[in-house]
């Protein structure tokens, strides 16, 4: 199959220029949000003395959103090869960065991102980037945020520039609801074929116990199944990557596992009876622990169904 083009129709000054980015055949766009005429400020350097560097950009600002269902991705190579494009289409790298060197938690929620489930950002894996092209009176601005979940890679671009000639194409099949978040069918579906399900759009700060805020489609799935089926019963069991000790990291999973039962029985309403919450620190990794995009996978909420019947 054929790679996925993308013409982000990034404009020149003077000329209607359409480059192209490309992204592998499974990806989807999930949001786009545009303003005729607008103002971004479009990050220069890290989030450093409680600001992030910033550079005031106006013009036609559109900012979109693609879900790229493949889980032998990572962040580094997604980001280096639409880096590569962006320089074959003559765009100059203003500022590049990965989590902690752009400054964690504090510079994603400072930098305007698109609402779950459409753009996921995992706050202990994403990398971002922007880049201008042209230096006359309408020049282009692009920024590039990429983050991942256990199954899929995240692509946010901003764009801003001269107004785009026609809305953003993209040659594939329309982003389809499902693919946002799982249906309490599916849902439900993997819980009884394999007893569990990873619910893989939920977010924590680096070593917070909260759960983020945010419209998460699993735990709405998840409360939809257990509403209309009352007798099944669901542990949610909190998992870590493996730095730090043991106990901390048991204490920390059981914790973050305990704020999701929460969240589902005072925000969506599930009878807590049907609900448990535990946590087993690093004790049971879904892959190696010695890479980034490892420990990414291995921090982690699933939900096991414990019914008998």
């Amino acid at each position: 199959m054929k790679p996925l083009v993308l013409a982000l129709l990034l404009a020149a000054p003077t000329v209607q220029a359409a480059p192209t980015l490309s992204l592998p055949p499974s990806a989807a766009r999930t949001a786009e949000d545009r303003s005729a005429m607008g103002s971004y400020g479009l990050p220069v350097g890290p989030w450093a003395n409680g600001r992030i560097e910033t550079l005031k950009t106006e013009g036609e600002v559109t900012q979109t959103a693609w879900r790229v269902r493949d889980d032998t991705l990572t962040t580094m190579g997604l980001l280096a090869t639409l880096r590569d494009q962006l320089a074959h289409e003559g765009f100059e790298v203003l500022f590049e960065c990965d989590t902690d060197n752009c400054g964690g938690f504090d510079f994603r929620f400072a930098t305007p991102v698109l609402p779950e489930p459409e753009m996921h950002v995992d706050l202990g894996d994403f990398r971002f980037l922007s880049a201008r092209r042209g230096d006359g009176p309408v020049p282009d601005y692009v920024s590039l945020l990429v983050s991942r979940s256990a199954d899929s890679g995240y692509v946010q671009m901003t764009r801003v520039g001269s107004a785009l000639a026609a809305p953003l194409p993209i040659a594939a099949a329309s982003f389809s609801p499902r693919d946002a978040a799982p249906t309490p069918d599916a849902l439900g579906d993997q819980l009884l074929a394999r007893g569990k399900v990873v619910l893989d759009d939920l977010s924590f700060a680096t070593g917070a116990t909260e759960l983020g805020e945010g419209r998460f489609g699993s735990l709405a799935a998840l409360a939809d199944f257990l509403k209309a089926n009352p007798d099944k019963t669901i542990a949610l069991v909190g998992h870590t990557d493996a730095e730090g000790t043991l106990s901390a990291n048991v204490a920390l999973s059981r914790q973050r596992a305990k704020s999701v039962l929460n969240r589902l029985v005072t925000v969506h309403g599930v009878n807590p009876a049907q609900l448990s919450a535990d946590g087993i620190g690093f004790l049971s990794p879904l892959a190696s622990n010695l890479t980034p995009e490892g420990r990414t996978q291995n921090r982690r909420v699933e939900a096991l169904i414990t019914s008998t019947r």
